[in-house]
Parts: C-alpha cells; sequence; structure tokens
C-alpha cells in the first residue's frame, strides 16, 4: 500500500541528500527512521537523570543493613 504526503522542496532537497544513487525516498525515510530510533533508545539508556552513582548504591545499602 503506498501513500501520498506534502513536503516542501526544501525538504524534499533534503531528503535526496540522504539517499544514494537508485533509492526511493521510501528506502530514505525508512533508513532515516531506523536511526532515529537507535538514537531514541541509546538516549534512553545512557539517561542518568534517575540514577545513582555506585559508590551512593553502596553506601545506602551498607546504611540500611547496619540499621
Amino acid at each position: 500500500m503506498t501513500t501520498t504526503i506534502a513536503i516542501s522542496t526544501d525538504i524534499r532537497e533534503e531528503l535526496k541528500s540522504f539517499g544514494s544513487k537508485g533509492e526511493s525516498y521510501n528506502d530514505i525515510l525508512k533508513r532515516v527512521l531506523a536511526i532515529a530510533k537507535e538514537r531514541q533508545l541509546q538516549e534512553l539508556l545512557l539517561d542518568e537523570s534517575d540514577s545513582v552513582s555506585v559508590r551512593d548504591a553502596l553506601y545506602r545499602a551498607q546504611k540500611r543493613w547496619r540499621e
């Protein structure tokens, strides 16, 4: 199944620059989306905002064990 999407000429030209000779827009978009998903996963896995250092974790564990 195919569908048509409206994009500006500027975006179409940028999209072309990501492609290789003979590659369809579908192929280019599929590859770009795969890269974006991989990057999103990397950012999620490397996010340290809810983490504590190993040293802090050990300190907390030892403190609880002593109580």
